[in-house]
Parts: C-alpha cells; structure tokens; sequence
C-alpha cells in the first residue's frame, strides 16, 4: 500500500520501514485502492473459510464461540460480530493521541489486505473509505493484556466505525477534540457500520495498538538520542573538552556501529581546529567522555527495537489465518515480540535521559564546569541560577525509571483458562510513552544549562541555527525566573531539531 503525503497510491506495503509507515498513516496521506493481487488474495482467502464451513469442520469464532467459549457452537455471523466487538467495549483510561489512533486504524487495515484473514474486499473498502476520509476512533488507553492481540482498545474502534462510542473532530482552530462517533460519521455522510464476524474477528484479533504506540515511541527515542549527540557537542565546544573522545579510531577498535555513527555526529558538531583547553583534564567524566559509548548502545537497541517493529506491521497478527488452502488455528496476535521491543525502547531512553541529566549536572558544578558559580548563577549566595531545573530533571529521571520497568514482569493470566500467558504490550509502551514525555523534559533542562554556559563562557561559536534559537529561548539569567516554561520551550525546540536530523543522517 504505498502512499504520498497527498495522493492516493496503490501496491503492497511489504518491506515498508518504519519513517515510511509513519507517514504513510499521516493525516495527509491516502490509502490506495485495493489491487487486483489484493482482492484475488482476499477472495481465495475467504474460498477456503467457506469450504471448511461446507466440508463442516470448525472454525473459530464462525462454528464456535470465543476464547474460552470455543467449547460452545455458533451459528449466526452478524450476531457473532456484534458480541465480539460489544462485549470488548471495557477499555478506560485517557484516551490515546488521535496521531496514534489513526496509525493503528492503519495498521489493521494493512493487515487485513494482505489476504489471509477472510476479509470481504468490499467491507475492506468501507473501513479504508473512513480512513481516507479522516474518521479516527477515540481510542482509550487502559485495559488490554496484549495477548489475543490488543482486544479493548481495537474493539473501541470497531464500536465507533458503528457509531459507538467518541471520535476525534477538528475545531476551527485546527486543534482535535472528541466528539461521539455517530455524529462524525454523519458529517462524514458515512453510515455506521455492522461487523461481520469474520472482519471483526480480524480487527480486533491485532496487535495494532500495542504496535502503533511502539512505534512512535521507537521514533521519538531515536530523535531523543540525536538531541542528546548534538548537546553533547555543543559542551565540549563550551567547556574545551577534549575531542579525543569522540575519534573514529577509538570507535574501530571496539567495533560496534553504534558508537561510530554517535562519534561521527558529535564530531560534526564540533569546530574545525577544536582543541583541548589545558585547563581541562585529559580525561573528561564518563558523562562526556563516554557519550558515544552510551548513545551508540541506546541507538543499537532503538535499531534493533525498530526492525523487529517493522517486520510486524508488514505481517498479519490474526487469529485465525489462512495459508495455502488451509485454515489455521494459533496465536499470531500474542504481542510479546511488540512487547519486548517496547520495554527495549524504554530501557535505552532511560540511558539517553539520564546522560543529559548527568552533563547537567556536570555543567552546574564548579569542581567540573571549569570553577565557573555554582548552578551557573552569576549572583552566588543573592540567586540559585540552574538548582531548580536541576532537581527537576533528577525527578523526571526518577520517574522514567519507574514508567520503563518491564511490564511483562507483571504479567497475569486471565480470560479462565484461555489466556494462560500474556505480554502486557500496550501496557509497556503506554508507560515508555509517558517516559518519553520526561525525556525530553530532561533534554530541555540540559539544553538551558548550554545556553547559560554559552552566556557565561561568551564563547563565539555556535550563535547560528539552533543555538542563537536557544539563546532566544533562554536568555541571560541576570536573576532568578520560573523557568518550567523554558524548559518545555527548549524541548520543543530540540524534538524539532533532532527530526530533522533524523531525516538528515538516516
């Protein structure tokens, strides 16, 4: 299913990595229309249900009940579809980002056409029409376990292509607010929907919520470690610290790629000639000294995190599925592969965090910023300059650590005997997504320790681009001043920075 920012595309999604399929779900973009390799593909698919309805032989969710009422027959598709989805309707919580929602939309329906779950191309047509024309679900965020696929939340969907449930709308301002669904769909001219149990089945048998979150996450960490390469260049520029850190023999000689990329970066950042201030120690602390080493890990991971991501969203997580003639009975929709990936994400921005914290904290302190004041206040004893968003940003650590332990940790079975064993994958990543909130809080408290460096080194280097925007963000501190609006500014301004670099050095 290949897409433009503003036209419709036609294919396969096969392959697809993960900046594409971001953008493929962007509120711009457009769902092609099915191929005719989709449609044979959906219709065999659907051949071979029918023939085993035929031959009588059972088949989840069409002749039996569902999870752990497989014991129990069941005759009639519409009333099965509408029990699915209803009795789903438990999720609670906050909703998620409408940006998440309309990617998980988007990741049912390119599972859905890749011919093995028995979809009608006709009922994939109206799913795809709403997509298209901008219907994205509230989705709230709380009360799946992640193992026949995220079953509430996708539910929460299904109900409001049926006019159940909330929406999300666009106010005149641009800004996106909930509305029900039945009256979206209205202004939309769309009629709610009736699920049929085999597309039904299909949808809400995914792991596309867990996955939508991962993946986002995946790519805001990813931006997180670039801003966190470009700030430390900019204090070993400030401080004179030694560039011999960051050459590409020391890199060689270990072998792993990470930690050469993360070097190279650095370097870039750095002036042509830049040497050594004798004052400087041989050796900085491990918090610079040693960045590319743990930026280069987190990198690795985030990586490794985001191929297995994406081999997901180019697979079908249905249960059941169809493959050369015959109808299979598993379990495709246990997120754990999702769920690794997430806690991974969230293990390594955990690092990536607490390094700017601790170059803060290197930067605030007389015996390591070079005997400049004390949380860089140029009114020692009458001002505090840095120590609140210092003590801040130790909290926000806190936090993190907390918000990205493994959720598969906390694993419970549930669902009577059925779902023995469950991975807790929208769990985790709603716990990284939160994480990844106070990340960047932490990049931006560190971005206002450079820019009060600067002020006080006066260093001539770097007062274009980001820096002279920094500067504008936080200027001078000739007195103390709130400053949790700074930090948040500074945020903002390094997440924008660090997506262009991810664009640049992808």
């Amino acid at each position: 299913m290949t897409v433009t920012s503003e036209t419709t595309g036609a294919g396969t999604t096969d392959g697809l990595g993960l900046a594409e399929i971001v953008e493929a779900a962007s509120w711009t973009a457009k769902l092609g229309p099915l191929t005719d390799a989709d449609v044979a593909g959906m219709e065999a698919s659907a051949a071979t249900v029918d023939r085993y309805l035929a031959e009588g032989k059972p088949v989840y969710g069409l002749t039996q009940g569902f999870g752990p009422l497989v014991t129990f027959s069941a005759k009639s598709e519409r009333e099965q579809g509408d029990s699915l989805i209803s009795h789903l309707g438990t999720a609670q919580g906050r909703p998620l980002d409408p940006e998440v929602s309309r990617l998980v939309f988007w990741l049912r329906l390119n599972s859905m056409r890749k011919g093995v779950s028995a979809v009608s191309p006709e009922f994939w047509q109206r799913l795809a029409d709403l997509w298209n024309a901008g219907f994205t679900p509230v989705i709230p965020r709380d009360g799946t376990v992640s193992a026949s696929g995220d079953l509430q939340p996708l539910a929460h969907v299904a109900l409001a292509c049926a006019g159940y449930g909330e929406a999300w709308a666009l106010d005149t301002d641009g800004r996106r607010y909930v509305r029900p669904a039945g009256e979206v769909l209205a202004e939309l001219g769309a009629e709610p929907l009736e699920w049929p149990v085999r597309e039904a089945l299909a949808f809400v048998n995914g792991t596309g919520v867990s996955l939508a979150v991962a993946i986002l996450n995946q790519r805001s960490a990813l931006r997180l470690v670039h801003a966190v390469t470009d700030l430390t260049a900019r204090l070993t520029v400030l401080l004179g610290g030694n560039a011999e850190h960051f050459d590409e023999g020391v890199g060689r000689v270990r072998n792993q790629a990470g930690q050469l990329r993360v070097a190279r970066w650095i370097r870039q950042g750095l002036p042509e000639g830049h040497e050594r201030d004798e004052r400087r120690p041989l050796q900085e602390p491990y918090s610079l000294r040693c960045a590319p080493q743990v930026l280069g890990a987190v990198l690795d991971q985030l990586t490794h995190a985001g191929e297995i991501l994406a081999r997901e969203a180019n697979g079908c997580t249905d249960n059941p599925v169809t493959f050369e003639d015959r109808v299979l009975h598993a379990g495709n929709f246990h997120a754990m592969p999702v769920g690794f990936a997430s806690e991974q994400t969230g293990l390594a921005l955990h690092m990536a965090a607490y390094l700017a914290e601790r170059q803060l904290g290197l930067v605030l302190n007389p015996t390591t910023n070079g005997d400049l004041p004390i949380m860089l206040t140029p009114r020692a004893g009458r001002g505090c300059g840095l120590a609140g968003v210092q003590i801040s940003a130790t909290s926000f650590i806190s936090r993190i650590r907390q918000l990205v332990t493994p959720a598969s940790l906390t694993t419970l079975p549930t669902n009577g005997w059925n779902q023995d064993h469950v991975p807790m994958a929208l769990n985790g990543a709603n716990g990284v997504s939160e994480a990844l909130e106070l990340a960047w809080l932490a990049v931006g408290s560190l971005a206002l320790g450079a820019a009060q460096l600067s002020v006080m080194t006066e260093h001539a280097h770097g007062t274009e681009g980001v820096w002279a925007e920094l500067a504008g963000v936080s200027p001078a501190l000739d007195a103390d001043r709130p400053m949790a609006a700074e930090v948040r500014a500074a945020a903002a301004l390094f997440a924008r920075h660090a997506d262009a670099l991810l664009a640049e050095r992808a």
